[in-house]
């Protein structure tokens, strides 16, 4: 779909490295050949740009081959002092000219964007000045009147407006976590402080989140400096009150490299350890994360979202024309967004302004609601103890609980609602072993510390089952609702959960007991519950695939070896596909596209033709519910019966280890966040005379509510899957970027 003649077009990454780099390049490299565009490599950012020479480079189909799963940038990133002057700018386009090059995807930070921004306006004038030195001719001028410009932000801090996420952060996010799941066991193990420092520069969004995630005691950011002058003995109260309830044993406290006071004097790690080994007259430790924050493989949410936005990087620079202004590429909810570059850097210095001049509410206002709502949220988590009820209050009685299979994210879901109710003056109900449990009345009530350490826990603490009420159990969960007197249920699971409720809900005029305010958040791997986007757990069991993918990979690359993986799904493709954009798989077999026999001779010739070519390894990944009678096993014996000896034939059905582990800090914030809606919404219906059953969902990234009188419309009852899926749309991207080689055009 090339609107306009594009010579050629290339790509680089330029400041700090980031995470999701190489999936980005892999992606406009491919993208670009597949449209039948040359695309060139330039190396070491803007410095390979003015050497020129053999720092520009042509990529072909496999000069990207296997380089989704490493961390950094193969291509290079380096600081550039002569790209800063106007003779570096000129050498650097008569280089790009040499190779026809007049597009650029430029993958970096505000300052990398900024600088190609200079770079497209002063393009004609630089040409103007080679063709007076005599170093282009009118005609190739001519041929290249302007330069095309888009950016993607790679960048761990998320500090950059223009996109909820950037690339990188995500990984830094597990980076983090990790360590503060590591530094919990050790610190308890002491009865220790640790102080953890992380990045960010002027932008808290990796302590905030990382705070939220890793289950942190305090955190210290630059949009919301403490709000007195005397927050050394607020932070010391609250630790200590923290140790003296008897039931939390380490303290961590979380500061961003910019940390700062409301008077702009900087807040160090090392001043919070002496700050904290005099008044708590304990050992203090300083961990600095550094930049093991930046290393290592990337997520499987970072390796997507390169990905999607390199596509989308080469589609939009083929239609820009002469006058278009660069474009930058974000992501919000889970849709790719164009917005202009130059907007989102000037957005992003206004924040960094704010903070320079202590103006922080405006600074918390840039940075969004969502942001200043997780802020909030966790203010109330840190808390030791909870504020005593409000004089005069109705205290209500709400019930947690769950239901369906298990998913990452459930106990930090309970954790956020537990304590939220409580701090709010409400007395909240733990429900064991999801409707078995309310069916036979084991409702115990939970207190603020019963709930302490389940922000980083895998599994369910509460306990649950796919079992769905029936005939005589909802006389008994009327009785057990009015014995323990519940003024509203909370319910975190999958379908059965969804079902249930939905079943309370239709028997509200046989049973007075169930016209209580209800509320479903989506809890499943399978991430096939309607409403919602994303259901909690999915990310992290699209992460344990992915990392068991990378493994499996490494262990064919001696050998000529095709590996056929199940993913679990159930009858949505959604891990599935996902996985296989993230791990670079061949082919995806999905229930919702089914599989044909005329599919399976397509790829066999397909797999026989690469194979032939030299290749090492294909992967191929299949949702469990794919085809009843092409199953994996049967895919493998046919492939390596036709391969003729030419490659051998593997199958890996992950099964149960995609639902285990600890939850991913996506599914950690995500699981904050809507338990956060829930508990809102429980205390708000609960209020009303007839209060509404809902549930909750995340729809282009923004929490909403659904009526429960809606889940049948919104089904797909016979595959159990909502009729509108998002990640539908991604299939041609995945397509594009695994062909074998590119189509001529």
């Amino acid at each position: 779909m090339v609107t306009q003649a594009k010579n050629s077009i290339g790509v680089l990454t330029s400041g700090g490295d980031a995470p999701g780099m190489n999936a980005a390049v892999r992606a406009v490299v491919r993208t670009a050949l597949a449209r039948g565009v040359e695309v060139f490599a330039i190396r070491e950012g803007y410095q390979g740009m003015v050497d020129g020479g053999d720092q520009i480079v042509p990529m072909v189909w496999d000069s990207v081959g296997s380089i989704l799963q490493q961390g950094g940038t193969v291509i290079g990133t380096a600081r550039c002092a002569a790209f800063r002057t106007r003779e570096g700018r000129r050498q650097a386009a008569r280089n790009l000219l040499k190779r026809k090059i007049d597009g650029l995807v430029v993958i970096g930070g505000d300052g990398s964007l900024t600088g190609a921004d200079t770079f497209r306006r002063e393009w004609p004038e630089l040409l103007a000045e080679l063709v007076e030195r005599g170093e282009i001719t009118p005609k190739v001028a001519e041929r290249h009147p302007s330069l095309a410009v888009v950016g993607l932000v790679g960048s761990i801090d998320n500090d950059m407006f223009g996109t909820d996420m950037t690339i990188g952060t995500d990984t830094a996010l597990h980076r983090i976590t990790e360590a503060l799941d590591a530094l919990g066991s050790t610190a308890a193990s002491h009865q220790r402080t640790f102080v953890v420092e992380v990045m960010g520069r002027r932008c808290g969004y990796l302590a905030l989140m990382g705070a939220i995630a890793g289950g942190a005691d305090w955190v210290l950011i630059p949009e919301s400096p403490p709000d007195v002058d005397n927050w050394e003995e607020t932070m010391c109260r609250e630790l200590k009150a923290g140790r003296d309830v008897g039931r939390r044993r380490d303290s961590i406290v979380l500061i961003a490299e910019g940390a700062q006071d409301r008077h702009g004097q900087p807040i160090t790690s090392d001043y919070v350890k002496k700050v904290l080994e005099e008044r708590l007259g304990e050992d203090a430790r300083v961990t600095i994360l550094g930049h093991v924050q930046r290393g290592g493989s990337p997520s499987a949410f970072d390796r997507n979202l390169s990905t999607m936005m390199g596509y989308a990087a080469v589609e939009t620079l083929l239609q820009a024309q002469p006058d278009s202004p660069p474009q930058l590429i974000g992501i919000r909810g889970n849709r790719i967004v164009h917005s202009p570059l130059m907007d989102a850097v000037r957005q992003t210095h206004a924040v960094n302004e704010a903070i320079t001049s202590n103006d922080y509410e405006t600074a918390m206002a840039l940075r969004g609601g969502s942001f200043k709502d997780a802020f909030r949220t966790l203010r109330t988590m840190v808390r030791a103890v909870p504020h005593p009820p409000k004089r005069g209050q109705k205290q209500l009685r709400l019930a947690v609980m769950h239901s369906g299979g298990p998913a990452p994210g459930m106990n930090p879901a309970v954790r956020v609602a537990v304590r939220l109710g409580i701090d709010h003056g409400h007395k909240m109900l733990g429900v064991q072993n999801g409707f078995k449990g309310l069916v036979a009345g084991d409702i115990q009530e939970l207190d603020w510390m019963s709930v302490n350490g389940w922000a980083t826990r895998g599994g369910a603490e509460l306990g649950t089952n796919r079992f769905t009420p029936d005939g005589s159990d909802y006389y008994a969960i009327a009785r057990n609702l009015e014995t323990h007197q519940i003024d509203g249920l909370l319910i975190i699971g999958g379908w059965t959960g969804y079902q249930s409720a939905h079943e309370l809900f239709s028997r509200r005029p046989n049973f007075p007991a169930f016209k209580l305010p209800i509320v479903c958040l989506p809890a499943s791997i399978d991430n096939d519950l309607p409403g919602s986007e994303l259901s909690i757990g999915a990310d992290t069991a699209l992460n344990n695939i992915v990392q068991a993918v990378d493994k499996i990979k490494q262990s064919a690359v001696a050998s000529q070896r095709c590996f056929v993986v199940e993913v679990m799904g159930r009858y949505c493709g959604y891990l599935a596909l996902m996985s296989g954009m993230a791990t670079g798989a061949e082919r995806v077999y999905l229930n919702e596209e089914g599989i044909s026999l005329a599919d399976l001779q397509t790829d066999l010739a397909r797999l026989v033709a690469g194979f032939e070519r030299g290749r090492r390894l294909a992967l191929l990944i299949r949702n469990e519910y794919a085809n009843p009678l092409y199953t994996t096993n049967f895919l493998c014996s046919l492939f390596e019966e036709e391969s003729k000896e030419l490659f051998d034939v593997r199958q890996a059905i992950l099964g149960h280890l995609q639902q285990g582990g600890d939850p991913s800090p996506f599914d950690r914030i995500q699981a904050t966040r809507l338990a956060t809606k829930c508990i809102d919404y429980l205390i708000e219906q609960a209020q009303e005379t007839t209060p509404a059953a809902s549930f909750i969902g995340l729809q282009a990234g923004q929490v909403k509510f659904f009526s429960l009188e809606d889940l049948p419309r919104m089904l797909d009852t016979v595959h159990r899957r909502p009729k509108e899926q998002w990640w539908m749309e991604l299939r041609p991207i995945v397509r594009l970027l695994s062909q074998p080689r590119p189509r001529v055009g």
